[in-house]
């Protein structure tokens, strides 16, 4: 059922839609609140007493990860480049056992709130506060781009601007954090997540569900694996392919390692966990679920790469860049060249489903050829930078009914709160305990609480200002992994020596990390090679650098652990 959406110049939401919509959102905070009742200490704000079941804290470690960005981005992913970035993933099951049997049980044994806090205890301030700066930056950037996702929605669907969006949004989701802490988020994140996977597997179903009679959810398939959409396995190894699958499994599981092993974010997940069997379930449970349920994301944006051949798309996703090239002195020429190469390629899909043979297959890539080049002379013709987020965005409010359209934003605004509310909280946590509390030795329970409230609001409002620049950094879900390789291989560095490395002093973690950066941001600013390998690189430099350091410069007396 297609319905006049916002390209069309009719109203894509419905009254129907608003009351699903505003209705979710009310639950979800009034229900995550509930469940965080008596938090009104710093252990129960900051880690829930310590109390949370493993299937809670999996379902808010997939929620954190599953962001806006999930959704809006990664369909568009796979709809101009394929299934291949699930590969992305391959070593995420190897990190999560690694993890389950390091960890796990020795920061539940280090009795900490933070990552950090342990190197702490492990080296000294100076290391703690360098990792922790580290992280601080990278979580605060990344919950910005978490945050812009939203606003693209609402931009698309609603026409609100998007710098109103970011701050609604925002205001929301400090909110509710603020007062409830961890365990509303986390509380929060379980009922999230139940309507995330309702949602992904609606959407497959009407994209399968509009196809054209004649063609079914088989030959969507065909279609996208004759065009190289079904390309999840990349065997060819190369330094510069960001998607391979030796980069998934060796960087992809480094960035994992990371990710999951020293990011306040995730840590603070099994931190909450009521014993250290309930939190290696946890992560064991995401071990297994992550990959099939991306695959299934991935999935969804190629069944929609098949049903724009029959439903003709805009030229451009992003509505500002179409109403732009629709306007523009050569309209008629692009719009014209653009029905011609979708017309030509419909029918060669039609002609290829039917016969199979090898002369009309290339004739259908050679029309799929057209379609994308005559995309990309519209975007260099008007200016406009990559349309991938808008593409699932505009599936939905163009082609679902009324009440589904409003269920699908809500899919999308659950998982953007369930991110930003959980990064939000562990920029705090991070913020208080290891950069206020050791310069604050006399400040009570009640102090750090107070504190804690504050730095939450601190960094939503960080967050805010921050996802002004995110759309200009292309494909979000590339964006959010990019930065954050940019800090992850220097901070799995210094856990490693930690845990693994006893000769490695204090001095030679800190200057370890350091050198660890500074290979990374060569990588990034001098060559080409993949964000994925910056985080073996940089975890490997630190590594080798501290142990030189820690040989030729043994620790002092001074060299001490700090206190918590």
């Amino acid at each position: 059922m297609v319905h006049p959406g916002l390209y069309a110049g009719g109203d894509p939401v419905t009254t129907l839609d608003w009351v699903v919509l505003v209705g979710w959102l009310l639950v979800t905070i009034v229900y995550g609140l509930y469940k965080a009742r008596g938090s009104n200490t710093t252990q129960a704000y900051l880690l829930a007493g310590k109390s949370m079941p493993w299937y809670a804290i999996g379902l808010s470690i997939m929620a954190t990860q599953a962001s806006a960005i999930t959704f809006i981005s990664t369909t568009g992913q796979s709809y101009v480049d394929g299934m291949r970035f699930v590969q992305f993933y391959f070593g995420l099951p190897l990190a999560m056992v690694i993890l389950s049997m390091t960890a796990v049980p020795i920061f539940h044994r280090a009795d900490v709130y933070t990552a950090y806090e342990y190197l702490g205890q492990r080296f000294d301030r100076r290391a703690r506060t360098l990792v922790s700066l580290l992280f601080l930056v990278s979580r605060g950037l990344g919950a910005g781009v978490a945050l812009y996702a939203p606003a693209v929605v609402l931009s698309v669907a609603l026409g609100f601007s998007e710098r109103w969006t970011t701050i609604l949004m925002g205001v929301l989701v400090v909110g509710y954090t603020t007062m409830g802490g961890v365990k509303a988020v986390t509380w929060s994140d379980v009922q999230q997540m139940l309507l995330i996977f309702g949602g992904l597997v609606t959407a497959l179903f009407l994209a399968v569900w509009n196809l054209p009679a004649d063609i079914g959810l088989g030959d969507a398939v065909s279609i996208a694996g004759a065009a190289g959409r079904l390309n999840a396995i990349v065997t060819t190894f190369d330094w510069d392919d960001r998607y391979n699958v030796w980069s998934g499994l060796i960087g992809g599981m480094f960035l994992a390692l990371a990710y999951f092993g020293t990011d306040q974010s995730q840590v603070q997940r099994y931190l909450t966990g009521r014993s250290i069997a309930q939190s290696r379930l946890s992560l064991l449970f995401n071990a297994m679920a992550k990959i099939p349920m991306q695959f299934f994301v991935l999935f969804i944006g190629t069944v929609v790469f098949a049903y724009y051949h029959f439903e003709k798309p805009p030229v451009l996703f992003q509505p500002a860049d179409q109403r732009k090239l629709e306007a523009g002195a050569e309209a008629g020429a692009m719009t014209g060249r653009f029905d011609r190469a979708f017309t030509e390629r419909r029918d060669a899909a039609r002609t290829w489903l039917k016969s199979r043979s090898e002369a009309d297959l290339a004739r259908y890539r050679a029309t799929q050829k057209e379609v994308d080049a005559t995309r990309a002379a519209a975007m260099k013709q008007t200016g406009a930078a990559a349309d991938t987020n808008y593409i699932f965005l505009h599936f939905v409010t163009t082609t679902m009914p009324p009440g589904l359209v409003g269920l699908m934003i809500a899919v999308i605004f659950a998982a953007a709160m369930s991110t930003i509310s959980g990064e939000v909280n562990s920029l705090a946590t991070v913020t208080i305990m290891d950069l206020y509390r050791p310069f604050q030795a006399n400040a009570g329970d009640a102090h750090l609480l107070l504190a804690s409230r504050v730095a939450t609001m601190f960094w939503g409002t960080y967050a805010v200002v921050f996802a002004g620049f995110a759309g200009r950094l292309g494909s979000l879900i590339e964006a959010v992994n990019i930065v954050g390789s940019l800090f992850y291989g220097g901070m799995l560095g210094a856990f490693v020596v930690a845990f693994f490395m006893p000769r490695v002093t204090s001095a030679g973690a800190f200057w370890g990390v350091l050198a660890g950066e500074a290979a990374i941001f060569y990588c990034f600013l001098a060559t080409k090679i993949s964000f994925l390998w910056y985080n073996v690189i940089g975890a490997l430099v630190v590594i080798a650098v501290a142990v030189a350091v820690s040989a030729v410069a043994p620790a002092k007396a001074t060299d001490t652990p700090s206190a918590s």
